[in-house]
């Protein structure tokens, strides 16, 4: 437990020092929470709605701190170690793989959280927004979607030999869920075709419950979607164990 508090509060020091993962997970979502607010004001989705613009944006927009720091801090930071040796070390001491991955999960997790209240309180304070379903309910599935999302970090973060290869995996995997998810531009303008697409995306999934539950539905009429979001990320977490390694050219 010892040497698991003392990594956590290395890895910890070492991501708020980075500031791509500042930017991309904290300030730019805070920025478009801002922006949409700014443009939505106190419009509603349609005439007889009593949803506003802005109630429908916010489920969405706390989802991009666990995209960014998910699907590119674990990945990349773990695949930096391994290249620079320094993953080699730890195998000489007890630290585990599965130790490893958790102090990243779990650093990364804090950050997430981070970003996600300073979306909350900012669309609360600026512009008036409230939570009409169970905040509750929300908590859940919030960190049922950042179950989902840092475990397909992590996975890529297991079998990316190199940063190289793991930037790569981590672009196509993170800007298709950050442009057609629905955490930045609203899922329902986008065309159908690109709807349909979309909805195979855990992240999309993920925003479609939050966006439902924070509305005030029942999280029993979101079975599927729910038990989809486990499964990819108990199935990812399982593999990147098996396949972790602590140096690809041994």
């Amino acid at each position: 437990m010892n040497a698991y508090k003392t990594l956590f509060k290395t890895e910890f020091k070492l991501a708020i020092r980075e500031f791509s993962g500042v930017f991309f997970g904290i300030i730019l979502p805070v920025g478009i929470i801002i922006l949409l607010g700014s443009i939505y004001k106190d419009k509603l989705v349609h005439e007889n709605s009593n949803i506003t613009l802005i109630q429908q944006a916010v489920p969405a927009v706390v989802t991009i701190g666990i995209c960014a720091f998910g699907l590119m801090g674990i990945p990349i930071t773990v695949s930096g170690y391994r290249e620079k040796k320094i993953l080699k070390r730890f195998q000489v001491t007890p630290t585990s793989p599965f130790i490893l991955l958790c102090v990243q999960f779990f650093t990364n997790l804090v950050n997430a959280l981070v970003s996600s209240a300073l979306v909350l309180i900012t669309a609360i304070f600026l512009f008036k927004y409230h939570m009409e379903g169970n905040f509750l309910s929300f908590i859940l599935i919030y960190f049922l979607v950042t179950f989902a999302i840092f475990s397909i970090g992590i996975l890529i973060a297991s079998v990316a030999n190199s940063m190289k290869t793991a930037n790569l995996l981590c672009t196509l995997i993170y800007f298709p869920m950050f442009l057609l998810s629905g955490a930045t531009i609203p899922f329902e303008l986008m065309p159908k075709t690109l709807q349909n697409g979309a909805s195979i995306m855990p992240l999309t999934q993920g925003i479609k419950v939050l966006k439902e539950v924070s509305l005030g539905n029942s999280l029993t009429e979101f079975f599927g979607e729910v038990i989809f979001l486990f499964i990819v990320g108990l199935i990812c977490i399982i593999i990147s164990i098996k396949t972790f390694r602590y140096d690809y050219n041994q």
